[in-house]
């Protein structure tokens, strides 16, 4: 939660006959004010003191006092932070005196954003789980291809775009994680993966938590990132418009139609002066993004869609807020995961309908409680279809026919979440509790049909066919309800303690998980500049409306042929869960140290392990003729991490390095039943996931330089992703992922400066610039021929080299 910041300038005169010393001290208390008008002391709270090449940090004692000592006459700012609370005051110091400034600490009444400022300075003692922030500095300048904000993501250690294109996050599949927006569920109720896309002006801050502690974060067991949108400007109207021009497409030297075209325009402003506030955005995209290994006309996957985003923000009273918004988001995928194995023809498009309704309440009950009432509305539907109707063909070189697998999905989610904050309360040090439920109701409709798939030898005739019965529908239901209690405890001045239980229930496992956490932040000098943090949490997920209507699905037969085309075996599969659903649930913890070692260096090191128990996992058993669905999976993830964060006079360095290892069963079910699925199903087995990167080393920074130019470079470093090898009948040789694509390393960069245009009836500010992706022109393949059989076995190919993009933004 954030809180309003409440300014109160204080001047000190000189003070004595005459005396006139060099420095000063200041103390105060901090304190909040209670319902009846008195005042309650804040002990344990972070004090920091500010100024002119000057930083200083302290807590408070148990009687709500701070103090600073020694300091020389000038202008500072007094910033003060306890959990659920926030305030600042300011002082000029004009000589020797002692200076007694209060500090009060006041809750939000209004919606406010998180906010970042670059700063290397250790400024939260009191939040246990590892929590990286992309601010919105960062979501402006980043280089950024395609301007969406999950591309933000990789910038956080740990978290990696993986070959399937999907985003994992601290050793988690997609489908493992939490999407939140504004607090909201942001995933697809059928595949569990995130499901919505947001016009990256509207962006905020975006949060990764890896190990969410806080009881009110459920329904995963991985990370989660959550994306906070702006506050509607209550005083002035503002506008920004971009990418107005196409980008022309150029293939082989010549130009041939739209590579793309991306218009933006984003305005905000009152509807009423300081009460209600509008912020609207619309983004139109139409982006060809080539492969560079097949012929220059058919290399194209196309993408065209539409973002509306519309947020109103209100001030009902000086305790109540209110901001409602209503997300729009239908987009087309032509030629889904076209590589160079599978050319355009074989490709399935996707086609995805989407909005998203949301009404928040905020009501400070008091000085320091808050009640957040919340109601959103989710509709997402898909459809997968094929650009051929010739038979689907799985060769040694290539991919022949029309997609196998046509669905049509439509989905919704309804959920109503009620959390209240309560007030401080002091008994054995200070508790601020935290109590809230959760109801949602998801509902998929969803048709299924599957072609026959024929594998294809290096002979040119077929080794084995996949027969599928007849088309399938289904209407199937989900009820899910949580419950949690939180309270985070400061049982002394540099301990802080985050203790919580949830429990949740769904009517698919008909099934109550309880799920504790414990976290805690430990200051372990009185500097404050020296911070040790951890905790241990036990998560548990939601159950994917896929996996409920398996065993609706069309049933398959596997027809396996001998070199002279006689039948060697016949086996038919019935779809079938096996023992029952129940829910994915993973253990995680991590140890934390932090070290402010200059006023500019902060260095960072963590360690960090998650199991996970109960994943789904999909598996053929020719013996008993079944193709199951059980939770027999496990998966394993663990990191160190060693983070430096240097503050330069004009900018802020960030390097990390992160050493981990994931690992897990392999055969999971969306692989061979999302959007675009997988034919072919071997045995299940244990190996490296195909995101596992053990080494990676990620730097970037930001910097106003000379000329006012604004700087972000990006240098990425990992280790290549895992793959397995197959023969002509697609199946496994030796162990699976035990091969990996090169070292994987790219240097980005984007480089802005903002300029005005005079206009006869005012100024028009532009920011212009140009962004370069893979400066060095570094090849990157992202396709291996791994079929041992090929004549080009090993070769890699599709790597994207340097790419210019230009930067035009006009700002009323």
């Amino acid at each position: 939660m954030t809180c309003a910041l409440a300014w109160f300038p204080r001047i000190a005169a000189a003070q004595g006959a005459g005396e006139d010393l060099k420095t000063s001290r200041i103390q105060g208390t901090v304190y909040t004010v209670e319902s009846d008008g008195g005042r309650a002391m804040v002990p344990g709270a972070v004090v920091k003191l500010t100024g002119p090449s000057f930083s200083d940090q302290t807590i408070t004692d148990d009687q709500g006092k701070y103090s600073f000592a020694a300091v020389t006459a000038n202008t500072y700012r007094i910033d003060v932070t306890a959990p659920g609370l926030n305030g600042s005051n300011e002082v000029i110091v004009a000589s020797s005196t002692a200076l007694d400034i209060p500090v009060e600490l006041k809750v939000a009444d209004v919606k406010e954003s998180v906010t970042v400022t670059g700063n290397a300075d250790i400024t939260d003692t009191t939040t246990s789980s590892d929590q990286s922030v992309i601010n919105k500095s960062t979501v402006w300048n980043a280089p950024n291809q395609e301007d969406r904000v999950d591309n933000l993501l990789p910038l956080v250690p740990g978290v990696v775009r993986g070959p399937d294109g999907l985003i994992n996050m601290k050793g988690a599949r997609s489908s493992q994680g939490g999407a939140l927006v504004n607090s909201s569920n942001a995933t697809d109720p059928v595949t569990g993966n995130a499901a919505m896309s947001l016009p990256i002006d509207v962006v905020e801050s975006v949060k990764v938590i890896a190990n969410p502690y806080d009881p009110e974060y459920g329904r995963l067991t991985g990370a989660v990132a959550s994306v906070e949108t702006v506050t509607g400007n209550l005083n002035t109207f503002r506008m920004t418009a971009q990418n107005l021009m196409v980008r022309p497409r150029n293939r082989d030297g010549s130009f041939v139609g739209i590579e793309s075209a991306t218009p933006r325009m984003t305005a905000t402003g009152p509807l009423i002066k300081n009460k209600v506030a509008f912020t609207q955005s619309f983004e139109y995209r139409y982006v060809r993004t080539p492969v560079s290994s097949l012929p220059p006309l058919e290399r194209d996957i196309k993408f065209e869609g539409f973002n509306s985003y519309s947020q109103l923000d209100a001030t009902l009273t000086q305790r109540q807020s209110l901001t409602a918004s209503f997300a729009l988001y239908p987009q087309k995928l032509n030629y889904l995961g076209l590589n160079t194995f599978a050319p355009q023809p074989s490709t399935p498009d996707l086609h995805q309908r989407g909005y998203m309704g949301l009404i928040q309440h905020h009501y400070a009950t008091g000085a320091d409680s808050l009640l957040v009432s919340q109601f959103s509305y989710k509709r997402f539907d898909a459809d997968v279809t094929a650009n051929s109707s010739q038979p689907y063909e799985l060769m040694v070189e290539t991919t022949a026919g029309g997609f196998f697998d046509k669905q049509h999905r439509e989905t919704y989610r309804t959920e109503w979440q009620e959390t209240y904050e309560f007030g401080l309360r002091n008994f054995a040090g200070v508790h601020q509790f935290k109590a809230g439920a959760d109801f949602a109701h998801s509902d998929y409709d969803g048709r299924i049909s599957l072609q026959p798939v024929s594998i294809i030898g290096v002979s040119a005739l077929p080794v084995e066919l996949i027969g599928f019965g007849p088309p399938s529908g289904f209407d199937i239901h989900q009820n899910e309800i949580a419950w949690f209690l939180a309270d985070k405890w400061m049982p002394f001045q540099r301990l802080t303690l985050d203790l919580g239980v949830r429990f949740d229930r769904d009517s698919v496992t008909h099934s109550t998980n309880t799920a504790p956490r414990a976290g805690f932040a430990l200051v372990l000098t009185s500097d404050v500049k020296t911070l040790l943090k951890g905790g241990v949490g036990l998560f548990y997920d939601r159950v994917p409306l896929n996996i409920v209507s398996f065993p609706l699905l069309p049933d398959r037969t596997v027809t396996t042929y001998s070199p002279t085309e006689d039948v060697l075996s016949s086996i038919a599969y019935t779809n079938t869960i096996t023992e029952g659903l129940r829910n994915p649930r993973s253990v995680g913890w991590n140890l934390e140290l932090d070290r402010q070692i200059t006023s500019s260096f902060l260095l960072r090191a963590g360690f960090q392990e998650r199991n996970t128990a109960r994943d789904f996992v999909i598996t053929p058993e020719p013996n008993l003729g079944i193709l199951s669905v059980s939770n027999a999976g496990r998966a394993f993830y663990r990191e160190f991490q060693i983070t430096g964060r240097y503050k330069i006079r004009r900018g802020t360095l960030n390097a990390s390095y992160v050493r981990s290892q994931a690992r897990g069963n392999l055969n999971d079910f969306n692989q061979f039943f999302g959007n675009n699925a997988a034919p072919v199903i071997q045995p299940d087995a244990q190996g490296r996931l195909s995101f596992d990167a053990p080494n990676r080393f990620l730097t970037w920074g930001q910097w106003e330089t000379p000329f006012k130019l604004t700087v972000l470079p990006v240098l990425d470093i990992h280790t290549g992703f895992p793959y397995s090898l197959i023969d002509q009948s697609r199946e496994f040789i030796g162990p699976r992922n035990s091969e990996r694509f090169p070292r994987f390393w790219s240097f980005d960069l984007q480089v802005t400066r903002l300029i005005s245009i005079p206009l006869p009836h005012g100024k028009v500010k532009a920011r212009v610039g140009v962004s370069v992706f893979n400066l060095f022109n570094r090849f990157n393949p992202r396709d291996v021929q791994n079929d041992i059989d090929s004549y080009r076995f090993g070769a890699m190919f599709n790597g994207v080299g340097r790419t210019f993009r230009g930067k035009f933004i006009l700002e009323f």
